[in-house]
């Protein structure tokens, strides 16, 4: 067997995915741009659901650890807890940019196995940055804002660039898989957190640390 034929596998699957479709794409396909045969697909990963499978699993098992690390820092404030957990998810989404997209667009789709990942990987989701929030109110870090408002903006600001990267590219000319997109965003984002969330004495005291 192919040495690292999984890996390659992987990254074959994804960049079919994400221009053919999950559903205009064939195991013969992913086969091919791997250069692996069929056998070994069934292999690793036993059909094309078995794949698509696991790259939801191998996203959100990353994406949750990240903020697993991120949320273990939360007694240094609300604030610096909440801007290393979105500068460390957006370096995965970066890192990661096809698998992001492709991800997010199934994401769209009503089906089981999305479900089953908004009632586990999501619902962690949704506890971690409950959690930050609701410090950030109680430490007075934070104005007080509906939680689920926040968590609807803030995951709209991680998630855009990459559920619409054709977007990004045709009509802005902002490239989301380029080292300079990852500098600047992360500006934009700890700048959103500044103005939308901290209060005046948390952003006083964050100048006099720096």
């Amino acid at each position: 067997m192919k040495k690292n034929s999984k890996e390659a596998i992987l990254k074959a699957a994804i960049l079919l995915f994400n221009s053919k479709g999950y559903t205009g794409t064939s195991i013969r396909d992913i086969a091919s741009a791997a250069k692996v045969n069929s056998a070994t697909i069934a292999y690793h990963f036993e059909n094309k659901a078995g794949l698509l499978e696991y790259c939801f699993t191998y996203f959100f098992e990353q994406y949750i650890k990240k903020m697993e690390e991120a949320y273990s820092s939360i007694e240094k404030g609300a604030m610096v807890c909440l801007k290393r957990m979105t500068a460390d998810l957006l370096h995965f989404h970066c890192e990661n940019s096809q698998l992001a997209s492709f991800i997010y667009r199934e994401m769209s789709l009503d089906s089981q196995m999305v479900r089953e990942i908004m009632s586990t990987y999501l619902l962690k989701e949704k506890y971690y940055l409950q959690k930050v929030f609701e410090r950030g109110f109680e430490w007075n870090e934070f104005r007080p804002h509906s939680i689920p408002y926040l968590i609807t903006q803030l995951k709209g600001l991680l998630m855009m660039p990459f559920m619409n990267t054709h977007y990004m590219r045709e009509v802005l000319y902002v490239f989301p898989n380029e080292q300079f997109f990852e500098q600047k965003y992360l500006k934009d984002l700890h700048l959103w957190i500044d103005k939308m969330l901290c209060t005046d004495i948390t952003r006083k005291r964050e100048a006099v640390l720096k």
